[in-house]
């Protein structure tokens, strides 16, 4: 985002961007990235009242009321777009924070996160989750809390003149042609995208995030080269400016 700002500010325009995630799955060189699915995670506290196991009627137990939120909430969202496969809601933690089983907890807390394609946006969802959870709470009362971080928005880059350089630089090194897709995390295409076309090529993640996280000497070398001729075929070619 600082990069971006700075760039602006210095009136210099970015024509076209490859970025060099990850990108893949069982090869090098056999996935472009040409969008990402955009991320949500929210974070919903269900505030009771504590008690007595044996006096449950002097209590009011948040842990239920918390289980049905979360059972509103269950897949799927959507059926998918043409680019993207259906988003994702994955329950990511239940707490109590309780070691006494004979003890009905004052609040119970859940995360989630939300990986989501072009159907919807961060807003939407955050009105989706107080719409499902009010319901739940209209019928059981109580009292909840939400949070909510959107780390990024889905976006797509639709197949362009960018993504068939890239391809062809692939097929023309490797021998294959690259599938375009909008599958993974999110990167920081999500921000590139707003003031030029982006595409991503990078190194197999069979190990990201994994203790001794490693890819192939032979895939850097290669990708090198594949880099390489990108850069050529695209200054081969007039820019958007009509530039060489």
């Amino acid at each position: 985002v600082k990069v971006l700002r700075w760039l602006a500010e210095r009136n210099e325009r970015i024509d076209a961007c490859l970025v060099g995630e990850p990108t893949s799955t069982k090869r090098l060189g056999d996935t472009v990235k040409i969008g990402r699915r955009g991320s949500l995670t929210a974070h919903v506290t269900v505030h009771g009242v504590q008690g007595h196991t044996a006096y449950p009627h002097l209590a009011d137990n948040p842990i239920p009321k918390l289980l049905r939120m979360l059972t509103a909430v269950e897949p799927p969202l959507d059926s998918g777009t043409p680019h993207f496969q259906p988003s994702t809601l994955a329950v990511t933690t239940v707490d109590v924070g309780n070691p006494a089983s004979n003890v009905i907890p004052a609040r119970a807390t859940a995360s989630l996160n939300i990986r989501f394609n072009d159907l919807h946006t961060g807003e939407s969802l955050t009105k989706w989750l107080r719409e499902k959870f009010d319901s739940v709470v209209k019928e059981t009362g109580g009292q909840y809390e939400l949070t909510v971080e959107v780390s990024g928005e889905a976006f797509l880059s639709p197949p362009g003149s960018l993504a068939e350089l890239i391809a062809a630089a692939v097929e023309s090194q490797l021998g294959i042609r690259p599938e375009f897709n909008t599958a993974g995390g999110t990167s920081d295409a999500r921000f590139i995208h707003r003031v030029c076309p982006v595409a991503e090529l990078g190194l197999l993640g069979r190990t990201m995030h994994k203790v001794d996280e490693s890819v192939e000497t032979a895939d850097i070398e290669s990708l090198t080269d594949i880099y390489a001729d990108v850069l050529k075929r695209f200054f081969q070619s007039a820019t958007p400016a009509g530039r060489r």
